[in-house]
This record gives structure tokens, sequence and C-alpha cells, in this order.
């Protein structure tokens, strides 16, 4: 019976990499349906992702590769999947709407398993789409006391990523390590940036010339891991802050399905605080 698998390699760049894996491939009949490598010079490191069919044996096609590649490459075998997601949410709704909506439309390669949020504002939204909706107040309870709600909730479930769907509280190291490059954020970005209360009015006072957004991993260092997804748009003086606003929401849920697709069709690869994107 014919597979499809999609073959992910991380590794210190050698000589031949390239034909050696390929070999591997053409010596069990394997076709090769889209490949792509790029080498970061800098630090010598090899990246490829591949995507073969064929009748084969995953695990005797995985040691064969494992025989060719250095011994400590990051080796990924993949028989494509729907992959599952949580989403964290606040109160905003445009970003975590029109996730709902490409899940309705079957244009999200993920099945949402839960909305978790520290308001019940959306809750009607999400109700609206028969997916399971968590209240989990922080009133009362410090950072730590309602991220370990937060994670038990997180941890019923098996996931693949949590979205941060424009979920407007800052995490705790522990928590970014206990769901290490598992998290997706996405956020305004402006030139020059904008932090605190209403970065768009902000925005406007300052005269600025385009708007953005950016998806990115989540790390320690605030709305600075590795970038998946960016793009901007123009705004002129004609604009009020309001309709910069209207604007850079949409410019958000167009950035983050764009990483989204990406991250589940597993076509991103983390270098550092860079990210290789195929």
């Amino acid at each position: 019976m014919e597979q499809r698998v999609r073959v992910l390699i991380d590794c210190k760049d050698k000589k031949g990499l390239v034909y050696k894996i390929s070999k591997v491939f053409y010596d069990r009949d394997l076709n090769i349906e889209n490949n792509r490598e790029f080498v970061d010079k800098e630090h010598s490191k090899f990246f490829m992702r591949t995507v073969v069919t064929g009748n084969f044996d995953t695990k005797e096609l995985k040691n064969a590769l494992k025989k060719v590649i250095p011994s400590e490459a990051n080796l990924q075998v993949i028989e494509p999947k729907i992959k599952k997601i949580v989403i964290l949410a606040t109160k905003e709704s445009h970003a975590l709407g029109d996730i709902l909506i490409r899940h309705e439309a079957g244009e999200l390669d993920a099945n949402i398993e839960a909305v978790i949020a520290n308001h019940n504002t959306l809750e009607g939204l999400v109700n609206r789409f028969d997916i399971p909706f968590l209240n989990i107040s922080a009133e009362g309870l410090s950072r730590e006391e309602h991220e370990e709600k937060v994670m038990e909730i997180i941890d019923r479930y098996s996931f693949d990523y949590i979205v941060l769907a424009k979920y407007m509280r800052i995490l705790t190291p522990k928590f970014v390590k206990n769901y290490d490059k598992k998290i997706i954020n996405i956020h305004h970005s402006f030139l020059p940036a904008f932090i605190g209360a209403n970065p768009y009015k902000q925005a406007h006072k300052r005269g600025v010339k385009i708007i953005g957004a950016t998806a990115h991993f989540v790390t320690d260092d605030l709305d600075e891991g590795p970038i998946i997804a960016q793009d901007v748009i123009p705004v002129n003086h004609r604009l009020e802050w309001r309709d910069m606003q209207k604007a850079g929401r949409d410019v958000e849920k167009v950035v983050l399905s764009r990483a989204l697709n990406l991250v589940l069709n597993d076509r991103v690869f983390v270098n550092g605080n860079r990210t290789i994107i195929f």
C-alpha cells in the first residue's frame, strides 16, 4: 500500500548529504514529490524537507536515513495527519473568530480541542461552533496560580500546538518551558513599535505609514521569539486611529492563519532565534 511521509532533517552540514539522502529514497524506489534544502553557511547547518511516496516500512526508512546523516541530527519521518490545537483567548474576537470560521470551512489543517479564556466574553462565539469553551478567571489569583489552573486544563488534551489568539497575558518562564516551541502568538508590529495601551492610537499620533503584524513562537523574551510570518499594509493621513485598528486586525488574522498553515504542514524549522520556512 502506497504511503506518503514528510522527512525533516536538521543537522551539521557535510559534503554529499543531498546525494546520500536521495540515494536512500532511490534504493527503495520511492518517489520524491517535493524537496527543499537550505544551508546556513554561517553556522554550517543543513536543513531539508522532503515529501516521498511509495511502498516502504517507516521504521526501516528512518533507520536507513540515520546511517547517512550525522549522529546528532534531528530527524523526523512524519505521516501527514490532521494536527490538534488548543487556543487561548481573552476578549478580542477577530483572531479567534477567523480561526473558528476556517476550521468550520475545512480550511484549517487542525482540529480545535478547546478554547480557554480568562474572561467569558467569547463564550457565545465559541459555542456556535460546538467547541469546548473553558473560562479560567484570573481574578484574585497571582499570575503563577492562574497559569497552574490553565496548564491543568491544557494538559487534559492531546495537542500539537497552543495558539494565542490575542491572549493578553504575559506568560511565565515555567509556562513557556512546559510547551517549548509549541506556543504560537500573534501581535501587531509597527515601525516604530508601540507598546502599552492602544498602540493604534499611538501610531496614529506618530503618523505612521505602514501597519502590520507578526506571528512567532513564544519564548521568554517577550514578543522576540522566532518569527514564522509577517505582513504589512500601507496607511495614510486620511485614516483615523480606529480605521488603523480595523485594518491592523485584518492583517493579524491573515498572518496568524498563514503561520498556522506553515506550522501545521511541517514547513517550519527553528534555527536559533530564526526560522527556516519551506
